[in-house]
């Protein structure tokens, strides 16, 4: 290692001499950071021991320390810095589509380099991905070692007096931004207040220039107290928003608008920091390490698909999964007669449930072309779901991925690790395992004889089978859980499901934040049509359904559609979902005049069990991993959990099925309900 030290230091004092015969700025900080950087960006104590070794060659060497900082001074004055302290992790101004082509494109084919502007030459110091990673590892007083060796208070008074200038000059920019970005519709819209009394958006630019007025006329050193005042007020007013918007609703262009604009004020409040450092002959060596690990970490993802994908689905993500949250606490039973009125809205299911696999059958024996038949089946399932929720019956598989989130927030609470939290968080997981199987129980029960009625009822009036036996050994054949691929069809579902749960939840959040119910009363020609009052009845029900029928017909055409999708594409695509798939083993069963051998009976029911298994899975934990990554939860005691939950199943066995009299979460609540 020391080796390795002691050429760097070397190669760095090459660096120094080649400086003295060409002045090349760029090139001297270039090829000292070539040497800084580690082997491996995870070795940081190399990088600190390179930085360390630079500083002690400074240090004793006072015309390096002079070139090298004539050299910096050089690039933040002559280098035109200004778009470089402008930049704050990706544009300010464009949409969320328009800057993911841009980082694609850039990805694909790198963008040019214009030596004349420091903010390219940011590319040519820091030429790996990775780098952000050693700098920032880097500790900040090592850093500020390197900038006090430096000697930034001999420097050149006219080069310090331009970088100054520069510096003013993008701290106005920014501050123009941010008072233009304080004034967009969206913003205004969703916080009126802002029209109504001084905004501070407004307010902070106009202090800004006051205190850029003053230190051009007399010089005084005025306070940035009041600017950083009506930032932090901006910031409040964002914070706010973002609260509001879990009631009103949020929208990708408010999304971005918010980061922003809290990206516009951290940069202004660094560079209001480091002037304000200056003017008063302070050292501002905190502030500039940290703008500089910023502007570094900027250069390394500025074309990083991944993070601008993250930051921008997270407050969205946390609307959509708060609305399924909100929908998933009704799927959760306590009581017993909540665990039975799941149980008849399971059951009343089945029935529709039966009436719609039956249908799908009648559709498939008329041979219609792929698309039709796809559009066919889609209608169908579509239609159905939403009659199952309009008639406010329950389809076991919907629950996963509306319970998921009400589970996340219950995970959330618990993270902390107090034993109450964990205690309901058990809870929790106990009663929705138990309703979920109360649900498909409901589903199965009813799904399996309707059909059989079905079947002979066809059989009466017709006098032939619903079903030939082919087809009943095709619809059996189809569920087998070795040779069929069943469970992987019914991950498959589980995904559709999964899906069905963000648009239910995107279009409840669309329902709120577009006003869909107000615009809905206020259409002439429906008012005349149904009457004020009924259209009134009509938008309330919209407003509180529109997710979930949405959420329902999608569902629908994903299920209806994969087949199809499948056959275009060559693949061995197709979806199995356990209500259906009940469904037609009872159909089957029927058809072939219940002459099955229990090796067949056994493994229906191994197959509608995987198919289950596999739906549930899926869709229950892509919910919770949606769910719990848009609330940031981190979740270490799993094996707390699953001790207590086995505890709990050694000692109450029975409540993972059946509900207790007297539920305990009720009576745990009690107290709280006194104290409120």
């Amino acid at each position: 290692m020391n080796n390795k030290v002691s050429n760097h230091t070397n190669l760095m004092e090459q660096a120094f001499e080649q400086y003295t015969h060409h002045e090349d700025a760029p090139r001297l900080i270039a090829d000292l950071l070539a040497q800084i950087r580690p082997e491996k960006a995870e070795q940081t104590d190399a990088a600190v021991k390179s930085i360390q070794a630079l500083c002690y060659l400074l240090s004793t060497d006072a015309v390096k320390a002079s070139q090298l900082r004539s050299a910096i001074l050089l690039l933040l004055s002559a280098y035109n810095p200004l778009s470089l302290f402008l930049t704050a992790r990706h544009s300010v101004f464009t949409g969320f589509f328009s800057e993911m082509r841009r980082r694609i494109s850039h990805k694909i084919l790198p963008e040019a380099i214009d030596e004349a502007y420091l903010v390219d030459l940011f590319a040519v110091f820091f030429t790996k991905t990775t780098d952000e990673i050693w700098v920032n590892a880097v500790p900040d007083d090592v850093w500020s070692q390197l900038i006090k060796v430096m000697r930034f208070d001999l420097a050149d008074e006219a080069l310090s007096a331009s970088c100054q200038k520069n510096l003013f000059a993008a701290a106005q920019v920014l501050s123009y931004r941010t008072a233009a970005l304080g004034l967009e519709p969206e913003l205004l819209r969703n916080y009126p207040e802002l029209e109504q009394h001084s905004s501070p958006f407004v307010m902070q630019q106009a202090e800004l220039a006051e205190f850029i007025g003053a230190k051009d006329v007399d010089n005084a050193y005025t306070d940035i107290k009041h600017i950083l005042v009506m930032l932090d007020q901006c910031k409040v007013i964002v914070a706010k928003v973002r609260r509001n918007s879990a009631l009103t609703g949020t929208s990708i262009h408010l999304t971005q608008l918010l980061q922003r604009i809290l990206k516009q004020i951290e940069r202004l409040e660094e560079l209001l920091s480091i002037l304000h450092c200056f003017q008063h002959r302070q050292p501002a060596d905190a502030v500039v390490v940290r703008l500089f690990k910023n502007l570094v970490y900027s250069e390394c993802h500025k074309n990083d698909l991944h993070e601008y994908w993250q930051e921008s689905m997270e407050v969205m993500a946390v609307r959509v999964t708060e609305n399924a949250s909100r929908a998933g606490e009704h799927y959760i039973t306590e009581t017993r007669s909540e665990y039975f009125a799941l149980m008849r809205s399971a059951m009343g299911a089945g029935v529709i449930i039966a009436m719609m696999a039956m249908f799908k059958i009648v559709l498939a024996k008329q041979h219609f072309a792929p698309l039709a038949e796809a559009i066919f089946f889609s209608l169908n399932y579509g239609i159905g779901f939403m009659l199952i929720h309009i008639f406010h019956f329950t389809v076991a598989t919907k629950q996963p991925a509306m319970t998921a989130a009400a589970i996340a927030a219950t995970i959330d609470n618990a993270s902390d690790g107090k034993a109450k939290d964990m205690h309901n968080l058990v809870a929790t997981v106990t009663n929705t395992m138990r309703s979920q199987a109360v649900a498909i129980f409901g589903n199965v029960v009813v799904a399996i004889p309707v059909a059989m009625l079905l079947s002979w009822a066809v059989l009466y009036l017709s006098g032939q089978h619903f079903v030939t036996p082919e087809k009943a050994h095709k619809l059996l054949s189809e569920i087998h859980p070795v040779t069929s691929g069943a469970f992987f069809y019914a991950g498959i579902a589980g995904i559709c499901l999964f899906l069905s749960g963000l648009i239910a939840g995107y279009h409840d959040n669309l329902a709120v934040y577009n006003k869909i119910p107000q615009r809905l009363k206020a259409i002439k020609w429906l008012q005349r049509l149904l009457g004020v009052e009924r259209l009134a009845r009509v938008a309330h029900y919209v407003e509180h359904n529109l997710g979930a029928l949405a959420g329902n017909f999608y569902f629908g055409c994903l299920l209806g559609g994969l087949g199809a999708f499948g056959v275009l594409l060559g693949l061995p695509i197709d979806i199995r979902h356990i209500a259906f798939s009940s469904a037609f083993v009872g159909f089957a069963s029927f058809s072939l005049d219940f002459m099955l051998t229990w090796q067949t009976v056994a493994f229906a029911a191994l197959g509608l069990a995987l198919i289950g298994l596999g739906n549930l899975m899926v869709s229950f934990g892509l919910a919770l991993y949606v769910a719990m990554k848009s609330r940031k939860v981190r979740f270490n005691d799993w094996r707390l959990l699953l001790r207590n939950l086995a505890s709990k199943l050694n000692q109450h066995p029975a409540e993972f099925i059946f509900p207790p009299k007297h539920s305990p979460s009720a009576v745990t609540e009690k107290p709280s309900d006194s104290e409120a």
